[in-house]
């Protein structure tokens, strides 16, 4: 089923991106060029833009109950970021439009053009499927979970219905959230659950959409920095098959150019990702903090496991982009060796001096970057980590003492 729901998201125009540039133009990110439905889409972010200035407002009224407190602290701080992204993205439009044709474009260039290369294409194109498929299941069974909960908590919570009916307890809420309607009655409880979980839904929507089109442009880079080395191991060709002196500058023009480029985009990409993920690094901490918390002071075990998942896409989320990052690092330092790796020692000793040209460019270490303060590695997921342990156990302190 899902393989030919994902087969129906393909688009031969987009051959690595196809299903992410459709989930970007299906949640709004990339507006459409049609003007009824570009204001139908700003009207419809700006009610989860609206939705998350409520959440802030209901800290106010569940600021005596830790438990209700920190719930809506970590879910508000992910909308937040969630809010950042679409905005952010909708105000780099232009520059977003612009790594998304350069990834397009240099990845249908490098296609069926050897066999080494495409098995590199084939590798991460499957593997950008299966980071695709994988996060949006992720998300969307945190969502369900979510959305599901007062409704599992009343239909098998004898207790809880008993403290409903005589006013001891509130109705459980999807999200967290102020409304201008008394939540504690039927009609009132039934429009928040419903406006919160339509904030949840799309918001997943934003979340998913952009946190895969991102990671799977860095799975490209990646793959781009492969092949610019399998293909500087034969700038002079083979043993059987030797180039010339002029096609020789020609591929040595070709693949300094094409690291240019790469790098140009690159840096591109890292400015309009990097203060997001400035924020996300934050965010995670306290998040990651919050819910570790919650998880030891929770009695109910349905909300206990919603917890524990939605744990689990904290650490999936800002461990995914670590990793990915790390990859290009590590790839980024090897490129260099390509040039090495070809038969120089049978050119002439001009040509041997001008390979030094693409290996100086090929040296430049890609990182991103999370601000200005950090990088993002898998040191600097494992840092956020131990911050996070540190935060819970002086919270888990304070509450005991």
């Amino acid at each position: 089923m899902l393989g030919y729901i994902f087969k129906k998201l393909e688009d031969p125009r987009f051959p690595l991106l196809g299903p992410n540039i459709r989930a970007l133009k299906f949640w709004g990110l990339i507006l459409p060029k049609q003007t009824s439905m570009k204001f139908l889409y700003i009207f419809l972010h700006l009610t989860v833009i609206i939705f998350t200035a409520t959440e802030y407002a209901e800290i106010w009224f569940v600021k005596d109950d830790m438990n209700l407190l920190l719930t809506n602290i970590k879910i508000t701080l992910l909308a937040t970021v969630s809010v950042s992204k679409v905005t952010s993205f909708l105000i780099f439009q232009e520059k977003w439009n612009n790594i998304i044709d350069y990834v397009n474009r240099a990845d249908k260039i490098q296609r069926n053009r050897d066999v080494l290369k495409n098995d590199v294409i084939e590798r991460y194109t499957k593997y950008s499927r299966r980071i695709t498929l994988s996060y949006f299941l992720l998300m969307y069974t945190t969502v369900v979970f979510v959305i599901s909960q007062p409704i599992y908590k009343y239909v098998f919570s004898e207790t809880y219905r008993e403290n409903i009916r005589n006013g001891t307890e509130n109705y459980a809420q999807v999200v967290s959230s102020w409304v201008p309607i008394d939540k504690n009655t039927v009609k009132g409880h039934i429009i928040a659950c419903f406006y919160q979980s339509y904030a949840a839904i799309y918001g997943g929507g934003w979340i998913t959409s952009f946190d895969t089109n991102a990671i799977v442009i860095m799975v490209f880079f990646k793959g781009e920095l492969e092949m610019l080395r399998i293909d500087s191991s034969n700038i002079f060709g083979s043993t059987d098959y030797v180039l010339s002196h002029e096609d020789f500058q020609l591929r040595l023009k070709n693949y300094y150019r094409r690291h240019v480029e790469l790098i140009k985009f690159i840096r591109l990409f890292d400015s309009c990702l990097s203060p997001i993920m400035f924020l996300y690094v934050i965010v995670c901490s306290i998040m990651l903090c919050a819910t570790a918390y919650q998880i030891t002071i929770e009695t109910s075990t349905m909300q206990r496991f919603i917890t524990v998942e939605y744990l689990i896409f904290g650490v999936a989320q800002l461990f995914m982009y670590c990793w990915h990052s790390n990859d290009v690092l590590y790839v980024s330092r090897d490129s260099s060796r390509g040039p090495y790796e070809s038969i120089w020692w049978t050119r002439n000793v001009s040509e041997q001096k001008d390979i030094n040209i693409l290996v100086d460019q090929f040296n430049r270490i890609i990182v991103f970057s999370a601000g200005p303060f950090t990088n993002i590695t898998v040191a600097t997921f494992i840092s956020i980590l131990k911050g996070a342990y540190s935060y819970y156990t002086l919270l888990s302190q304070s509450q005991q003492d």
